[in-house]
């Protein structure tokens, strides 16, 4: 299974990166974590994203699109970068992420969201398929 590993955002991260002594060291020690991930053959890929204020959004209602510019609010909802996995199930990637060093210098979370495959689909537009006829 696929799954999208996300970090979120804090205040810190959302200011950008600052090379001090301890961000240094938490990339050392998210370095080490990726090559786990990568000798293990979960990593995928993984890449850290630039505050919101560097970012966009498009915005759609019907046929109208509005591009809104960062920074954006609500800092907790935002991701600050990402993984994608493969793993067995969710649980050897929670087991992961418990593994993985705190990505920011405070309090932060890290979400996991399995990837729809195409299995997963197939019985509903079946479904759909057959109810259409």
């Amino acid at each position: 299974m696929r799954v999208m590993v996300l970090v979120k955002a804090t205040e810190d991260s959302e200011k950008g990166f600052t090379p001090t002594p301890e961000a240094l060291e938490m990339m050392e020690a998210m370095g080490r974590f990726n090559d786990e991930l990568r000798k293990a053959g979960v990593l995928i890929m993984g890449e850290g994203l630039r505050p919101s204020s560097h970012g966009k959004r498009v915005a759609f209602d019907g046929p109208r699109r509005t591009v809104l510019d960062g920074p954006f609010a609500n800092t907790r909802e935002l991701v600050a970068g990402f993984w994608l996995w493969e793993v067995e199930d969710i649980d050897e990637a929670v087991a992961w992420v418990k593994r993985c060093p705190n990505p920011m210098p405070g309090p932060s979370e890290i979400e996991i969201r399995p990837i729809y495959e195409m299995a997963d689909l197939m019985p509903v537009l079946e479904a759909a398929r057959s109810g259409a006829s």
